[in-house]
């Protein structure tokens, strides 16, 4: 699935990962915190099963790339999807002109499929449920299955160690996703809190910005 198979005609890569081209220059670069995200944004955009959520990940990913006056496009690169960054400065219609392109060394290019993909989302996913199956064990069903919905809520909405969650994600999953997303039981409900704070201690943890009531 591809956003668009636009490509800068004559570019060479940027880079084949987030590593390279990502240094801040001046306002001319994007910070490497930046494409971190807008990396991060694209995978789950690709990999959520709801069409719902992918649209929330890419309006993400425009609004971080806005605040630079960047773009991104997803281009094919013999068969393997590429994110390309691009300032906005370069496009008119949608299109680039290639008269307005200063310094190609400012687009960012990341391999999204094949060898050269730098994460293995499905390590991340694997240690949540460890960490899962720790807590089922350690302290019964109900608070395995409200682990469950955390590894389930932050995988994918943020491809991350549950131990990575910021307060305010952790806020997000107790006020909106079990809310809206999740069908726990009764039970389950009044242990949530109780629950979250089970899941940080076996992770040896402290639970984020103490954002747990």
């Amino acid at each position: 699935m591809t956003d668009s198979n636009e490509s800068l005609a004559g570019s060479a890569e940027a880079n084949g990962s987030a590593g390279g081209g990502t240094d801040e220059s001046e306002s001319d670069g994007l910070p490497a915190d930046v494409v971190d995200e807008a990396e991060r944004l694209t995978r789950l955009k690709r990999t959520v099963p709801d069409e719902n959520e992918a649209r929330v990940h890419a309006e993400r990913r425009t609004e971080l790339l806005e605040d630079h006056d960047f773009t991104a496009r997803i281009r094919d690169d013999d068969g393997d999807d590429v994110l390309v960054l691009h300032p906005d400065e370069w496009h008119e219609d949608g299109v680039i002109r290639t008269d307005r392109v200063d310094d190609i060394s400012r687009a960012v290019e990341i391999r999204l499929e094949g060898s050269g993909d730098p994460d293995d989302w499905e390590t991340v996913d694997a240690h949540n449920r460890e960490l899962v199956a720790d807590v089922r064990e350690r302290h019964g069903d109900i608070h395995g299955d409200n682990a469950t919905l955390l590894a389930d809520f932050t995988g994918n909405h943020y491809a991350k160690r549950i131990e990575e969650l910021t307060g305010d994600e952790l806020e997000e999953f107790r006020t909106e996703y079990v809310v809206r997303n999740a069908w726990p039981s009764a039970a389950q409900r009044d242990a949530i809190g109780e629950s979250i704070a089970l899941v940080y201690e076996t992770a040896g943890e402290p639970v984020p910005d103490e954002q747990v009531r």
